[in-house]
C-alpha cells in the first residue's frame, strides 16, 4: 500500500505527509503489542492485572506456571517493560501528532479546496495518446514567433536612454537610433498579429482535443482577445509605451531651436530705405539646412509634416515681422474713415511703395529661397504652401489692404498721381509677385492683388477722363475778384505737365491701355496726347469766358495778363509746352503784351493828362491865377490817383517778374510827368497854408506807392498742389462734375 501512496505523498503538503506517516507508525506499534499479548503465556497475574482483556482462568494458569519457572518469568517481565516503553513512546508521539494535526487543520482545509483543481489539471492525462504526442509540436510552433516578438520588445526598451537624451549633442546618432526604433516597431506591428494568430490556433487545438483544462483555456482566450484589440486600434503607444512619440517631440523641439537660433531679423540702417539698406539676409548655413532636412525626413516618416510646417511658418514669419517692425508700418492700419484727403497721407503712399519693394525683393525673396532649400525633397506644393503661409502671416496682406483702402477713398484730382504711384510700385514688382505668389497656395494674395490692381486702374482712368468735364464745369464759376490766376489754371497746367512727364506718362499710358482692353475698346496711340490737348483747349476757352465776365475793363486786362503770362512762362520748355507748340506759347506772350498795353492806356496812362500845363504862364500879374489853376489840377490828379490806387491795391499779379515790370511801366508813365510838374509848379502851392492838400505826395513817396501795387497775399494764394484742400479748387466750387462721376 505504501508503494502506491508515497508518490502521491510527494505532491502533498509537509503537514499532510507528517500526518500519514504518524498514522502508520501508530498502527505498527499497536500490531507489535497485539503480537506480544498472543505469544506471551508466561506473564504473571500481577503484571497483567491492569489489562481488562485477561480472564480469571488465565490468571490462575499463569500463577501456576510462574511458580514453576522463575527464569521464564523474568524474561517475560523484561519484554513487558520494553513493550510499555514502546507504548509510552508511541503515546507521546501520538500526542505530538495530535497537536500537529490541530495546527494543520486550516491547511488541510485549503488543500481540500485545491484538490478539485488539481484533479482537473490531472484529468487531461486521460486524453487521447496521439493528441498528447502532437501537442508538443503545436506548442513549439506557436511559442517561436511569440518569443521573437518578446525579444524585439526587449530591444525597444533598450533604446530608451538614447532616445530620451538631447538630440543636439549627436543628431546623426540620435536619428540612427530613432530609425532602429521605427524598424523594431514595424517588426512588432507586422509580427504581433502573427504571434497572436499562432497562439489562438494552439488554444483551439487544445480545446478541440481536450488536452488542457477549460478554465485555463478560457483565461488564455481572454488575454489573447485583449492583445488582438490593442493591435487593431492602431496605437503604437501600446508597443513602445510612448517612446517614439517622446523622441519625435524632441526632434520637433530641435527643429524649432535650429530655426530660431539662425533666423536673425534684418537690421534697418536707414528709415528711408536707401539702397545701402536693401541687403537680403544671409541664408541659413548649409549644415543647418542639412540638419533640418534630416529631421524632416524622420518626422515625415512618422506623419508629422504638418507640425513641422506649423513650426517653420511660426518661426520664419515671426522673423520677417521683426524685420518689418523697424519700418514703423502703423500707417498700414489706417482706415477710410481716418482719411481727410489723399494729400494727408501722401508721404505714407511714397513710403508704402519703398516698404513693399523692400519686403518683396529682400525679405520674402529670402524666405522663398529658404523654403525651397529646406522642403525641396518633399515637393513643390508643400514648400510653396509653406511660403504662402509665411507671407500671409508676416504682413503682405496688410500692404495690399492699404492699397485697397487708397482706391476706395474719396476720388480727388490729385489722387490720380497717387494711384499711378501705386500702380508703378506694383508694376515694378509684377515679375516678383508672379514668381513668389503665383502658386495655388497663394490664392488669397493673388485675389487681393488682383482686386488692388483693378481698383487702381479703374480709379485712375475714371479720374483722368473726368478732368475735361471738371474744367468745363469751372467755366460757369466767376473769375477771381482780384484778377489773380484761377487755381484751376495753375493746377491743370502743373497737373498735365506731370502726367506728360517721364515719370507718369508711360504709367498712365499703360493704365489706359489696360482699361480700354477691359472694355474691349481699341486703344488709340495718341489718346493720352489728344485728351491733354482737349483739356488745355478747354482751359483756354475758360480764360476767354472769364475775361469777358469782369465789369471793370482794366481788371479784366490784369486777369488776362496774369493768365497768359502764366501759361507762357510755366509751360515754356516743359513737356506740355512742347506738346502745345511754340506758336501757341508765342500767342500767349503776345496776348500778355496786348493786355498790358491796354491796361496802362486805360488806367495809369490817363493820369498825366490831369497835370496839363495849358494856361499856366508865369508872370507876376497872373501868379495868383496860376496858383489856383495848379491847385485845381493837382487836386484832380490826387483824386484820380487815390481812386485808382485804392482800387488796384487789392488786385494781384502773382508772378514777380510780371508784377515788377508792370509797376515799372506805371512808374515810367506817371512819375516823370509828376516830377516835372512839381518841379515847375510846386513852389506856387508849397508856400500856401493849405499846400498839403495839393502837394500831397512827394516824388519818392509816389514811386514807393506805385511799386507796392499788386503784391499777393501769401495766405490766400499758392500752388494748388501744396495747399491743404479737398476737391474744391476755386471759390468754393466743387471740381467734381457730379457726385456719381467721381465717388
Amino acid at each position: 500500500m505504501l508503494i502506491y501512496i508515497i508518490p502521491f505523498l510527494k505532491k502533498r503538503d509537509k503537514f499532510f505527509r507528517l500526518f500519514i506517516l504518524s498514522y502508520f507508525h501508530f498502527r505498527v506499534s499497536l500490531l507489535e503489542i497485539r503480537n506480544l499479548k498472543l505469544t506471551d503465556s508466561d506473564s504473571t497475574p500481577a503484571q497483567l492485572s491492569g489489562s481488562p482483556r485477561l480472564s480469571q482462568s488465565t490468571i490462575s494458569g499463569m500463577d501456576q506456571s510462574a511458580s514453576g519457572n522463575d527464569c521464564k518469568n523474568n524474561f517475560c517481565i523484561d519484554k513487558l517493560i520494553a513493550a510499555r516503553k514502546s507504548l509510552k513512546l508511541s503515546l507521546e508521539k501520538s500526542r505530538t501528532l495530535g497537536l500537529a494535526l490541530e495546527k494543520a487543520g486550516p491547511r488541510l482545509e485549503e488543500i481540500n479546496q485545491r484538490l478539485p483543481s488539481l484533479e482537473a489539471a490531472v484529468r487531461p492525462i486521460r486524453a487521447d495518446k496521439d493528441a498528447l504526442v502532437a501537442v508538443g509540436g503545436h506548442i513549439n510552433r506557436a511559442v517561436g514567433p511569440a518569443a521573437a516578438v518578446l525579444k524585439v520588445f526587449d530591444a525597444v526598451h533598450g533604446l530608451e536612454n538614447s532616445l530620451l537624451s538631447d538630440p543636439r549633442n549627436d543628431l546623426p546618432g540620435y536619428l540612427s537610433v530613432l530609425k532602429r526604433l521605427e524598424e523594431a516597431l514595424r517588426f512588432l506591428g507586422d509580427n504581433c498579429g502573427l504571434a497572436i494568430q499562432w497562439l489562438e490556433d494552439i488554444i483551439e487545438y487544445l480545446e478541440d482535443n481536450r488536452v488542457a483544462d477549460g478554465m485555463y483555456l478560457s483565461n488564455l482566450k481572454t488575454s489573447l482577445k485583449g492583445l488582438r484589440e490593442l493591435q487593431n486600434d492602431g496605437e503604437r503607444v501600446h508597443l513602445d509605451g510612448g517612446l517614439l512619440d517622446a523622441a519625435l517631440d524632441k526632434l520637433e523641439n530641435e527643429f524649432r531651436r535650429l530655426l530660431t537660433e539662425h533666423s536673425v531679423p534684418l537690421p534697418m540702417s536707414s528709415p528711408s530705405l536707401g539702397e545701402q539698406a536693401c541687403i537680403a539676409p544671409s541664408p541659413l548655413p548649409v549644415t543647418v539646412i542639412q540638419k533640418l532636412q534630416a529631421i524632416l525626413g524622420r518626422l515625415i516618416a512618422n506623419n508629422r509634416l504638418e507640425k513641422c510646417i506649423t513650426i517653420y511658418v511660426e518661426v520664419r514669419s515671426s522673423n520677417v515681422r521683426a524685420s518689418l517692425k523697424a519700418l514703423d508700418l502703423d500707417y498700414l492700419e489706417i482706415s477710410i474713415s481716418e482719411f481727410n484727403n489723399v494729400q494727408s497721407i501722401e508721404g505714407y503712399i511714397e513710403q508704402w511703395g519703398k516698404h513693399l519693394e523692400f519686403a518683396v525683393k529682400h525679405l520674402f525673396e529670402a524666405d522663398f529661397k529658404l523654403c525651397n532649400d529646406v522642403f525641396e525633397r518633399i515637393g513643390l506644393d508643400v514648400w510653396m504652401g509653406c511660403f504662402a503661409k509665411i507671407a500671409a502671416q508676416a504682413g503682405i496682406l496688410a500692404f495690399l489692404q492699404f492699397g485697397r483702402t487708397i482706391t476706395e477713398s474719396k476720388k480727388e484730382p490729385v489722387k490720380l498721381l497717387k494711384l499711378l504711384d501705386i500702380f508703378s510700385s506694383l508694376n515694378k514688382l509684377r515679375l516678383d509677385f508672379n514668381r513668389l505668389f503665383g502658386g495655388a497656395a497663394c490664392a488669397e494674395i493673388q485675389n487681393l492683388t488682383r482686386d488692388l490692381i483693378k481698383g487702381v486702374i479703374d480709379g485712375a482712368a475714371e479720374i483722368f477722363w473726368e478732368i475735361f468735364f471738371q474744367v468745363e464745369l469751372q467755366r460757369q464759376s466767376p473769375p477771381p475778384q482780384d484778377g489773380s490766376i484761377p487755381r484751376l489754371v495753375s493746377f491743370i497746367t502743373d497737373y498735365c505737365n506731370e502726367l506728360l512727364g517721364d515719370n507718369y506718362r508711360p504709367i498712365l499710358s499703360q493704365v489706359l491701355v489696360i482699361h480700354q482692353s477691359w472694355k474691349q475698346k481699341k486703344f488709340q496711340e495718341m489718346i493720352l496726347v489728344n485728351e491733354v490737348l482737349k483739356i488745355i483747349k478747354a482751359v483756354d476757352l475758360n480764360l476767354e469766358t472769364w475775361v469777358k465776365a469782369y465789369g471793370d475793363a482794366t481788371l479784366s486786362c490784369v486777369f488776362a495778363m496774369n493768365c497768359h503770362w502764366h501759361l507762357y512762362k510755366h509751360l515754356k520748355g516743359t513737356k506740355l509746352g512742347e506738346l502745345m507748340g511754340d506758336s501757341w506759347l508765342k500767342e500767349h506772350e503776345q496776348y500778355k503784351e496786348y493786355y498790358s498795353a491796354i491796361f496802362l492806356r486805360e488806367s495809369w496812362g490817363k493820369l498825366p493828362s490831369h497835370l496839363s500845363r495849358e494856361g499856366l504862364i508865369l508872370f507876376s500879374g497872373s501868379r495868383a491865377t496860376a496858383r489856383d489853376l495848379v491847385k485845381k489840377r493837382l487836386k484832380t490828379f490826387n483824386e484820380a490817383f487815390d481812386e485808382m490806387f485804392r482800387k488796384q491795391s487789392v488786385w494781384v499779379i502773382p508772378e514777380r517778374d510780371l508784377r515788377e515790370k508792370t509797376c515799372q511801366l506805371i512808374v515810367q508813365t506817371v512819375l516823370p510827368v509828376y516830377r516835372s510838374y512839381m518841379q515847375t509848379y510846386g513852389p506856387l502851392v508849397e508856400k500856401d497854408a493849405s499846400s498839403s492838400k495839393y502837394a500831397k505826395y512827394t516824388v519818392q513817396g509816389l514811386e514807393q506807392m506805385l511799386l507796392s501795387l499788386f503784391l499777393p497775399r501769401r495766405e490766400r494764394y499758392g500752388s494748388f498742389k501744396g495747399r491743404p484742400t479737398g476737391s474744391k479748387i476755386d471759390n468754393g466750387v466743387d471740381l467734381r462734375r457730379t457726385a456719381s462721376a467721381v465717388a
